[in-house]
């Protein structure tokens, strides 16, 4: 075996970035040494992570977004690929990210450096096309959800399907009702009461295009149900002070929140997500929400008409394969829509119950826990030298 263990990881995202941190965790937990080096956020700087580039300056969605960041993403692709050069770690991980990582994992190839892909790009729901360069420069997929193994499979490309990280953060303690109304007490948050939060996003961009009309939409419910209470969940990679800087002349009662993930869905009876891995932490824990998404114009239409493969664009209702909960895009997300949907919610206790019901299914099909140990022991193949380029 190798003396030194050394990977470059790309997460650039919040919910990468988590389940990287999960596994520079388990290896520390272990006693493994291991040099990680790469892009990823200061969660994973405190547990030794050498950050070359940062997942705050890099998590962007749209093409407006991305031509505005391009100085930034440019720079830090090749200071990757420079370091990549220069230290030849014995494997690469790339976590979701597809425009840049795809691209990352072709001049890798070409230096004959392994790469693992986890968290696979969804591109079984668009631009199907590139399962064909996949192919060609990644050595291994793994994969969370059992449809992505199948795809995979019947394209040739090598797969693991790990089950998902996000089972590993579930605690009895979220499906215990005594233990969450201490934990809603905690805030002033009555039994009595609803909860209603606001998850506009973790990118900037998704910031810019959510917040507002969430805003306008908490304003008018809480006008209309007097024992609703709001809040506002901040992404891992904000601070409370930077989303309070996007809340200058709030007029109405709002409570900022940050902490873990899974520990503030916790509190919630009803949530207005924005689309994206969130969507499956929510459902996870059984709780009824409304999925909205917006972009600019330019960047929607190209949503509208690369997305063919899939009926619905809510993690969520993907795994489940029905629409659970409702989903509402451009347009459709203005603050009328998310008024009607989230009020049908509020009001009835009964209807609250009914979605929690059909989320609970969710679980069983996401594999078993576990997914860090595996994606680990998948690692474990390239650096006893049992697997090369």
């Amino acid at each position: 075996m190798n003396e030194s263990r050394k990977i470059l990881i790309v997460a650039a995202e919040a919910s990468s970035c988590l389940y990287a941190q999960r596994l520079l965790q388990y290896w520390k937990a272990e006693g493994i040494q291991v040099e990680a080096f790469g892009i990823g956020n200061r969660a994973m700087a405190e547990e030794g992570f050498e950050c070359l580039g940062w997942a705050e300056e890099l998590a962007v969605m749209g093409v407006q977004e991305i031509v505005s960041h391009f100085p930034v993403i440019k720079k830090a692709f090749y200071d990757l690929l420079d370091a990549a050069e220069k230290r030849r770690p014995q494997v690469v991980l790339l976590l979701d990210y597809p425009g840049f990582n795809l691209r990352f994992a072709k001049k890798l190839k070409a230096m004959g450096i392994p790469v693992v892909y986890y968290i696979s790009p969804q591109i079984w729901a668009w631009r199907t096309g590139r399962v064909k360069l996949i192919q060609k420069i990644i050595d291994k997929m793994l994969v969370v959800f059992p449809f992505e193994k199948d795809f995979y499979s019947q394209h040739g490309v090598e797969v693991e399907f790990v089950g998902h990280p996000l089972l590993d953060e579930l605690d009895p303690r979220f499906f215990d009702l005594e233990a969450r109304d201490i934990h809603r007490a905690k805030y002033g948050i009555q039994k009595d009461e609803v909860l209603l939060a606001l998850m506009p996003g973790s990118r900037n961009s998704e910031m810019k295009h959510h917040l507002d009309a969430q805003l306008a939409a908490a304003r008018e419910l809480q006008n209309k149900y007097p024992r609703l209470k709001v809040a506002l969940f901040v992404a891992p990679n904000f601070s409370k002070e930077q989303v309070q800087e996007r809340l200058s002349g709030l007029d109405f009662p709002l409570m900022l929140i940050k902490d873990e993930p899974f520990s503030m869905i916790d509190l919630a009876d009803v949530i207005l997500c924005a689309s994206g891995t969130a969507t499956l932490m929510v459902g996870l824990l059984e709780k009824p929400m409304v999925i909205m998404y917006r972009m600019n114009w330019l960047t929607a239409v190209m949503a509208k008409f690369f997305v063919k493969q899939t009926k619905y664009f809510g993690l969520i209702n993907l795994v489940l394969d029905q629409r659970a909960v409702p989903e509402l895009f451009q347009e459709q997300s203005d603050h009328v829509h998310l008024v009607d949907h989230l009020s049908d919610l509020i009001q009835s206790r009964a209807r609250r119950e009914e979605v929690a019901k059909s989320l609970a299914t969710a679980k069983d099909r996401l594999g078993n826990k576990g997914a860090t140990v595996r994606v680990a022991a998948a690692l474990n193949q390239y650096w006893d030298g049992t697997k090369n380029a």
